[in-house]
């Protein structure tokens, strides 16, 4: 019997990709609890699924997760319940009930004041110029500002980016051509847009910013993991490639190289141990051509739906959870800033040449690519069933025909 069990938050690609490193690390089954069911866990043997349609609802998610800990806890006796969120509004829940859940179960979390503090992205800006941190230029937009008509005078020129503030509310909301985030060529557009974002109820702020040129190929994530004592333990640098063109999904990368920047990761190490973060962080990078700094533009305060990126490289993260929540393997203090050979693909092989922006990196990833350094996150030798099987197929095919169809 192991020490633990692992319990994910989520049904979407970045709870497999947990799923995944638990397994392959560990040989266990992860439980799974999530609002419903996606493709991506479809047939899988190394997750033990539970969806409830409500699980999303504060005091719904309070009551069906103090339900399964009392239960685990009947079943595993013995065993160090590991809780890990695996999306936004899972995050920002176990960190709302965390003295609840903590009954049951073992986890990172920041307390609820300090999540929403870095998850709205307005205030997340103000703890960049409070560290230091470079992001865009940005100006912060609620309802009254759009009937006042701020946005009609931008303290920068078009094109801009245009994205939700509170992004745990955007995904309750829905009108025509909806999409994670936009690029805007003109004040016209997005006077459009907006419109339709507030009459469609959304009550939060709106981040308009300055548009950093440049495509995909300018684009970075990072992985941090911060113990328990605060410290960070590991970092972990990627370059992008490619990212999702679908609306519903854009901005998600599709395919990642590593990439190694010291400077950066302690910059961001001091940010991340000065406030007392703990557990994933993840963050979204822009290299700004025009000054020659990486600008951030968010935390997620989990790991990310390519987590899988840091495994594959030889940093599984379901190991750092378990030395420190369950072992409470001590620290040497030295930081490890990773580095690694190993692309992460999430598209077909060809979908990358064909749409990858050229230039040094795309050609390091056709290296990977022929030297077979690469991965899929839902590819999985160990958990290969024939009906998973035709439906990654499947997946892979769509995936092609949405790139033809949006990537212009």
């Amino acid at each position: 019997m192991s020490d633990f069990e692992a319990v994910l938050l989520g049904s979407e690609t970045g709870a497999y990709a947990m799923a995944r490193a638990f397994h392959s690390e560990y040989g266990i089954t992860s439980h799974i609890f999530g609002r419903l069911q996606l493709s991506v866990s479809k047939f899988s043997t190394i997750m033990d699924t539970h969806f409830y349609p409500d699980l999303t609802e504060p005091e719904a998610f309070r009551r069906h997760m103090l339900a399964a800990g009392k239960d685990l806890r009947e079943r595993y006796p013995d065993a160090t319940l590991l809780l890990i969120p695996c999306g936004d509004d899972y995050s920002a829940l176990l960190s709302r009930f965390r003295d609840d859940l903590s009954e049951y179960f073992t986890f990172t979390s920041v307390n609820d004041e300090l999540h929403t503090a870095l998850s709205y992205k307005s205030s997340f800006y103000d703890f960049c110029n409070r560290y230091q941190l470079p992001h865009p230029a940005t100006m912060v937009l609620n309802p009254e500002d759009f009937q006042a008509g701020r946005h009609l005078h931008l303290p920068f020129d078009f094109p801009v980016a245009l994205k939700p503030a509170d992004s745990v509310e955007y995904l309750s909301i829905d009108f025509p051509g909806r999409k994670k985030a936009y690029a805007l060529n003109s004040q016209e557009e997005l006077n459009r847009i907006l419109k339709l974002i507030f009459d469609a109820g959304y009550s939060s702020d709106l981040i308009i910013q300055d548009f950093i040129p440049g495509g995909d190929g300018n684009m970075r994530v990072l992985n941090a993991y911060v113990d328990k004592h605060h410290q960070v333990r590991m970092m972990f640098l990627g370059h992008i490639l490619l990212a999702d063109p679908t609306p519903e999904a854009i901005g998600n990368y599709a395919a990642i190289i590593p990439d190694y920047n010291e400077a950066l990761c302690l910059r961001i190490k001091d940010f991340l141990e000065d406030i007392k973060y703990e557990g994933v962080a993840n963050f979204d990078l822009k290299f700004d051509p025009r000054d020659g700094e990486y600008k951030l533009f968010e935390i997620n305060l989990r790991q990310g739906r390519t987590n899988f990126f840091v495994s594959l490289n030889g940093f599984n993260l379901a190991r750092y959870f378990v030395d420190d929540l369950v072992y409470d393997k001590p620290f040497d203090g030295e930081t490890l800033i990773g580095k690694g050979s190993k692309m992460l693909l999430e598209v077909p092989p060809s979908v990358l040449k064909r749409y990858g922006e050229p230039g040094d990196a795309l050609e390091s990833g056709l290296q990977m690519l022929r030297r077979h350094q690469y991965s899929w996150t839902l590819r999985y030798d160990r958990d290969m069933p024939l009906k998973r099987r035709l439906l990654l197929w499947r997946l892979a095919r769509l995936t092609t025909k949405n790139y033809a169809r949006y990537e212009h």
